[in-house]
Parts: structure tokens; C-alpha cells; sequence
């Protein structure tokens, strides 16, 4: 590999293929690349057999324990019937290989699409699997995955972005504003009191539920971390106020039934949404050097994409001054 090769290009079909026939397979030497940014994931054919989902862990980013803690409660949520997309063990009941220098899992394929967050029977279903979740969640904590919070989200994104990426003509804007959005996102946390961290999805967006025959399932526990419950709700909320209530409505009676919610967490809405925002610019930032990314987000980082960013954290300073939802 030289100097300027980011480890991700070895993963050619024919090196794809070794990794999973060393796991014992026989595959038939279709290999499909999947969506996927952080690490990288592919559908590989196997001969008399459904597909695999190869997943090729980035790196650095997490460690074997913390992997293997992810796996856990992936297994953990399985036995107890929730519908996740959990990996496949080998001999000895592991589920993290490797293979030339890369960490790998093997996942049943999962068929299924976006679910319709527009649509208030989905939202409660949503909600009771949430709910299911985050019971089992509440059982015991991660001890390896960090938690969701202002130091690694907020400060320490803003302090990589003003420092090495922000233009010098916007860096003065940038600093300021989001000096402002830190000091309000600490004094909601802080006026929360003391908050229940539980084992959450911690990325529970549309993007990782797969739809199938009128049931959701959860997929991606790569982000998985010990944060608020609400972490796990916010992203389903979209629109205006009202809209946004009723969704709200429909997701905690379903939370309801296997969960109870703490209304105080209802604050957090915003202050997680401005951290994810933040957090967001910084993923960009650190892994520029990994050639898909330029390839597939070329609008970050020119001059429009700073304008358009520091007008987004304007307007979310605002919606941190507004009243959170309430429950209905």
C-alpha cells in the first residue's frame, strides 16, 4: 500500500471474497457495494445460498470490545424477539473476524424499505419496538462504547473545525455562533438534572430501519452508545410544531406500553439535534483523506457550503430558544 492509498481501496472483489470464504462459505463471485460511508458493507452471492452482507470495520474507530459490545446487544435484543439485523457467529459463538488486516461481520441479508414516518400506524409500531428496546437497554450499561455527549459531539467537533477547516473568512462567524449554540446546548443538559443513560440504537434514523411485510427492522448498531432515550425518538419527528406533536403523540403511546418516558427528556430534542449537526461537519472533516468521501459529499467544505452551514446554525440557535414539545 503507498503513502497516499487509503486502506479501504485493498478491498478489491477478489480480496472481498477470500474474507468471507475463510469464514467457510463458497461464494460465487458476485459482490455488490452497499451504502455505506463510516465502513464499508457489501452483498456477497453464495453458491447454494441466500446472499451475505459482508460489513468491513473503518480502522481505528472502534476496538475489538467495543465492536464485540455492539454485537452483544445485538444478540441480546435477538433472543428477546426484537426484530434486528443481528451478525453471524462462527466456532465459538464469535462474530468479529479478521481477515489481511481488517476486522469483518457477516449479516444475514434483511429485504425491506424505508418506512413511512408520514404515517401515524407506522410511528406507533415505531414507538413499541423503541419501547422493547429500550427496556432491554435500561438493564445494564456499556462499558466499552463512550456516551453521546456535549465534550465529544459539540466541543470537540467545533474545536477540529475552527482549527483546520473553516475558511479565515468565515472563522470569526463560525466561532461565535457556535460559542453561542455550546453555552445553550451545556445549560439545557444542565437544567435536564440528572439524566438516565441507557444502551440506545444512538443512530435511529429512516435510513437504518428496513420495512417488510407492515414490521420494522432495526439495522446498524454501529453507533450504538449509552445516551438519553430520547436520542433514539427525535430523529422520527419531521415538519412543522403541530406535526411534529402528533408524530410525537403517536411514537410515546406505542413507547408506552413496554417503556416509561421521562417528560424532562423532551428539552434534549434540539440540543441532540444541534450536537448531531455539529458532530456531522466534524465526521466530514476527519475522514476527507478517505477518497469516497470528496467523491460523494463534493459540496462540503466550498465557500456555498460554509454560508449554507453557519445559516443552518443560526437557525438552530433559535429553535433552542423556543419552547420543547409537550406531551399530548
Amino acid at each position: 500500500m503507498t503513502e497516499t492509498q487509503h486502506p479501504f481501496q485493498r478491498l478489491t472483489p477478489a480480496f472481498i471474497i477470500d474474507a468471507v470464504e475463510s469464514r467457510g462459505y463458497r461464494c460465487d463471485c458476485r459482490t455488490l457495494a452497499l451504502n455505506s460511508y463510516e465502513n464499508r458493507v457489501y452483498q456477497v452471492g453464495i453458491e447454494e445460498g441466500a446472499p451475505l452482507i459482508a460489513k468491513f470495520y473503518r480502522p481505528g474507530r472502534w476496538s475489538d470490545e467495543q465492536i464485540r459490545e455492539e454485537h452483544a446487544f445485538c444478540f441480546e435484543l435477538a433472543e428477546h424477539e426484537l426484530p434486528v439485523v443481528a451478525p453471524l457467529k462462527g466456532p465459538g459463538d464469535e462474530s468479529l473476524f479478521e481477515f489481511g488486516g481488517f476486522r469483518f461481520a457477516l449479516y444475514p441479508r434483511q429485504g425491506g424499505h424505508a418506512p413511512e414516518l408520514d404515517d401515524l400506524d407506522n410511528l406507533l409500531i415505531l414507538g413499541r419496538l423503541l419501547g422493547r428496546l429500550h427496556r432491554i437497554g435500561a438493564v445494564r450499561p456499556f462499558l466499552h462504547r463512550p456516551p453521546l455527549d456535549s465534550r465529544s459531539f459539540g466541543h470537540a467537533s467545533v474545536a477540529l473545525i475552527s482549527e483546520r477547516f473553516v475558511p479565515p473568512e468565515y472563522k470569526a462567524n463560525y466561532d461565535a455562533i457556535t460559542g453561542e449554540l455550546l453555552a445553550a446546548v451545556d445549560d439545557i443538559f444542565a437544567a435536564a438534572g440528572e439524566l438516565a443513560y441507557l444502551r440506545t440504537h444512538g443512530d435511529c434514523h429512516a435510513g437504518n430501519i428496513l420495512w417488510r411485510d407492515g414490521a420494522p427492522h432495526l439495522v446498524d448498531l454501529d453507533d450504538a452508545r449509552m445516551a438519553p432515550a430520547v436520542q433514539d425518538l427525535w430523529m422520527m419527528l419531521s415538519g412543522d410544531r403541530d406535526r411534529r406533536q402528533i408524530q410525537l403523540a403517536e411514537l410515546l403511546c406505542g413507547y408506552g406500553e413496554f417503556c416509561d418516558f421521562r417528560p424532562r427528556e423532551l428539552r434534549l430534542i434540539e440540543a441532540l439535534r444541534t450536537l448531531r449537526i455539529l458532530h456531522f461537519t466534524a465526521w466530514l472533516a476527519r475522514r476527507w483523506h478517505d477518497p469516497t468521501f470528496p467523491l460523494h459529499f463534493s459540496w462540503f467544505n466550498t465557500p456555498r457550503y460554509w454560508g449554507e452551514h453557519l445559516l443552518e446554525l443560526r437557525e438552530q440557535l433559535a429553535a433552542l430558544a423556543e419552547p420543547p414539545l409537550e406531551l399530548l
